[in-house]
């Protein structure tokens, strides 16, 4: 595979686990103290196997910021390397990246070696590999109840006002489109969240759950859903709204996103 592709962004971002973190003094804690021994996970691997992991990601993509938050809550650093879904037709199209993902859509992550996209696919093999932080509850009910919510996100609301989606929809329903589907789905979340929430999405502990919730929240407020029916969501979304985690994945302090577009 090419270092670098003629057709995308000419250089990684270097760090982007640790972007803007002086702001955040506990991840930036994370960054320097953080020593996790993965070859008792993954045996005998070869150096390359074990360089730091690189994430093709777009600034404004709830599917790479929630592999983002999930991988400053297990404290891994990882490199970006940006993918404008717009830049000259949308680099995730040309044939160089279609080698890294085949659907032509971001995140993909490149780690111990191997190739993954999928955001939920993804965050799943982090869990399963890197279980020291665990989003995942030990218990068996528990660990449903947040697959439920990121299958009701990432499967039945997510994909329906994506970009691809409201390019097809067109301009002018747009708007309408994605407030039917992410209000269709928020019910349905609210719903479920009434029996699962503690403090967070499943009890008390963050999940990958939240991972996924979190920047849905972003794009209702973004299609300017009304979101005062959804207390419950609301009110998670406030409690995460300062972790550091969620904070340095935000869009907002992404290495490619634009000037304009920074808080």
């Amino acid at each position: 595979m090419p270092a670098i592709f003629a057709c995308l962004s000419k250089k990684y971002v270097l760090g982007a686990a640790t972007a803007g973190l002086n702001k955040f003094p506990l991840l930036q804690s994370f960054t320097n103290s953080s020593k996790i021994n993965y070859s008792k996970f993954h045996g005998s691997m070869s150096l390359s196997a074990m360089s730091k992991p690189i994430l093709y990601s777009y600034w404004r993509s709830s599917c790479s910021w929630r592999v983002r938050i999930a991988l400053n809550l297990k404290e891994i650093p990882y490199d970006i390397k940006p993918i404008s879904l717009i830049k000259s037709g949308g680099e995730q199209h040309c044939n160089e990246y279609r080698e890294v993902n085949p659907m032509e859509q971001v995140p993909a992550l490149q780690i111990d070696g191997h190739t993954l996209i999928e955001s939920v696919s993804i965050m799943y093999y982090l869990e399963e590999t890197r279980p020291q932080r665990p989003l995942m509850p030990q218990d068996v009910l528990k660990r449903a109840k947040v697959r439920e919510i990121c299958e009701v996100i990432a499967s039945g609301v997510q994909p329906l006002q994506n970009l691809i989606v409201l390019i097809h929809v067109g301009e002018e329903k747009k708007k309408e489109w994605a407030q039917h589907w992410i209000t269709r789905g928020f019910r349905a979340i609210e719903k479920l969240l009434s029996t699962s929430a503690g403090k967070f999405c499943v009890g008390d502990e963050i999940t990958l759950a939240d991972c996924c919730l979190v920047p849905q929240v972003f794009n209702a407020r973004r299609f300017h859903v009304d979101l005062r029916p959804y207390p419950i969501i609301l009110r998670i979304d406030r409690e995460l709204e300062g972790h550091p985690a969620f904070r340095a994945a935000h869009p907002s302090n992404q290495p490619d996103c634009p000037p304009e577009a920074a808080k």
